[in-house]
C-alpha cells in the first residue's frame, strides 16, 4: 500500500476538468502500452460532473472509445433506464456522446433483470462477468483495472459500501448485494475492498464543504470499517482528488504544497 497522493484545485468545476484532462492521458498511456484501458466509473455528482467534463473535453477524441473497458464500482438496484441508476447517468453525462463498443460497456444488472428482483444472483453473475474478463496477469479474479474512480460520501461511503454494513467487511467476494443501505436506494450492488484494490489507481473524488469530515476522517488513520476511504487503495497509486472546500479540515501535514 503506497502512501496516497492529494491534489486540491480551487473549486469543483476546475476539479473536474483537471481529473477529465488527467483520465485521457491515462487511457491513451495504456492503450499506447496495451492496445486497450479500462475503468471502474463511479456515479454521483462529482462522478457525473467528471463524465460531463470529459464530454466537453477537447482532447476526447485523442482516446481510441472501441478500445475502452467501462465498468461500475455500484449501482442502485433499479429497473432498466432507471434515472437513478449510475449508467443511466453515465450515458446522458457522456456515454451517448462517444463511439463506444457496446460489447466492452459491462453495467451492472438492473432489478427487471434475468435475475429479477435477486440482487444476490445479480451480484454474483457481475463477479462472473469479472472474472471472465481477467487474465493470467492479473492474478485474481478481477482484471487490473487502470483507473477505478470513487465518489467519497459525507459518511466516508465509496462505492455502496457504508460504515460497519456487511458489505465493508467482506474479504472473499468481489461483488455484493447490499442491503439495508443508509440512503436510498437500501438495495444496490458494490465492488468490495478486495476488487477495489486489485486497480492499478484509485482515484477519489470529494467536493463540498460537505464532504470535508469525511475527508478528513479518512486521511487520518481511520479504520476500514468505520471509515471505508480509508481502505480504498490502489496497487500502484492512489489519488485523492479535491477541491479546497473538501480539503479545509485536513491538517496542514497533508495538505500538498502544490495544487492548482
Amino acid at each position: 500500500m503506497t502512501p496516497p497522493q492529494l491534489v486540491v484545485h480551487r473549486d469543483k468545476e476546475l476539479m473536474a476538468q483537471a481529473a477529465a484532462a488527467r483520465l485521457i492521458t491515462r487511457f491513451v498511456d495504456a492503450q499506447a502500452a496495451r492496445g486497450h484501458a479500462s475503468v471502474v466509473l463511479t456515479g454521483g455528482r462529482n462522478g457525473n460532473g467528471l463524465l460531463a467534463a470529459l464530454a466537453a473535453a477537447p482532447a476526447r477524441d485523442a482516446v481510441d472509445w472501441s478500445r475502452l473497458d467501462l465498468w461500475w464500482g455500484d449501482e442502485r438496484f433499479l429497473p432498466e433506464g432507471d434515472p437513478e441508476r449510475n449508467v443511466t447517468q453515465a450515458r446522458e453525462a457522456l456515454l451517448d456522446a462517444v463511439p463506444l463498443d457496446p460489447a466492452r460497456v459491462h453495467a451492472m444488472p438492473a432489478s427487471d433483470g434475468p435475475y429479477g428482483k435477486d440482487v444476490d444472483e445479480a451480484a454474483a453473475a457481475y463477479a462472473a462477468e469479472l472474472a471472465a474478463a481477467a487474465g493470467p496477469e492479473d492474478h485474481g479474479p478481477v482484471p487490473s483495472f487502470d483507473v477505478l474512480m470513487l465518489g467519497v460520501g459525507p459518511d466516508t461511503h465509496v462505492a455502496s459500501l457504508f460504515p460497519e454494513l456487511p458489505a465493508v467487511r467482506e474479504t472473499e467476494r468481489t461483488v455484493v448485494g447490499v442491503h439495508g443501505a443508509p440512503k436510498p436506494p437500501p438495495v444496490r450492488i458494490s465492488l468490495t475492498l478486495p476488487a477495489i484494490r486489485a486497480a492499478r489507481e484509485v482515484w477519489l473524488l470529494a467536493a463540498g464543504e460537505d464532504k470535508a469530515e469525511a475527508a478528513a476522517i479518512a486521511l487520518s488513520g481511520a479504520g476500514e470499517i468505520q471509515a471505508p476511504a480509508a481502505g480504498a487503495y490502489g496497487r500502484s497509486r492512489t489519488l485523492w482528488l479535491l477541491d479546497a472546500a473538501a480539503a479545509s479540515q485536513l491538517p496542514r501535514a497533508l495538505y500538498p504544497p502544490a495544487s492548482a
